[in-house]
């Protein structure tokens, strides 16, 4: 971290490497667009260099990373629903598969939480983030994080119930 904090490029292509999977994870699974999901870890990536001199080194990086993709990722998201309700228009990318380890209907049942929502069970059961780590790096209170965690998996556990009446009644 000294070294990118002293502008190596070397160093700072070994954080690209260590941390571009997770980075384009994140943004990803809360963005569900591949080709958004990469221009989010990128430009947070971005951000993150040009404010690397502000960055604690008695922290672990990840995190501070991931509160960035994380915000860029719910702005897209935001952008991207009140984009839809205007013209009624789909994403023009089509989205590569998810993730091997998270199955379709699982990647279903996130895509219908709201981006709040979808971002703490992102980060909190995806990411493996605690709820006071997630409150610090989305910059919210730790009460906010539970309730939107609440009431995300209370969702997917609707959802869940759903999907297994209706095969259940077929």
């Amino acid at each position: 971290m000294r070294e990118a904090q002293a502008g190596s490029s070397a160093a700072m292509a070994r954080l690209y490497s260590l941390h571009w999977r997770g980075a384009y994870r994140a943004a990803y699974l809360i963005a569900h667009d591949a080709a958004a999901a990469e221009d989010i870890a990128q430009d947070s990536f971005l951000a993150a260099v040009d404010a690397l001199d502000r960055f604690d080194r008695r922290r672990p990086f990840a995190p501070w990373l991931h509160r960035i993709v994380v915000n860029r990722a719910l702005d897209w998201s935001r952008r991207e629903a009140l984009r839809r309700r205007v013209d009624g228009a789909d994403s023009v990318f089509r989205p590569l598969p998810p993730p091997a380890e998270i199955g379709g209907e699982m990647m279903a049942a996130l895509k219908e939480l709201p981006a709040e929502q979808r971002a703490v069970v992102v980060l909190r059961h995806l990411l493996e983030y605690t709820p006071g780590e997630i409150a610090r790096m989305l910059d919210l209170p730790r009460g906010t994080v539970n309730s939107r965690l609440r009431r995300g998996l209370d969702r997917l556990r609707e959802t869940a119930g759903a999907e297994m009446s209706a095969e259940g009644a077929r």
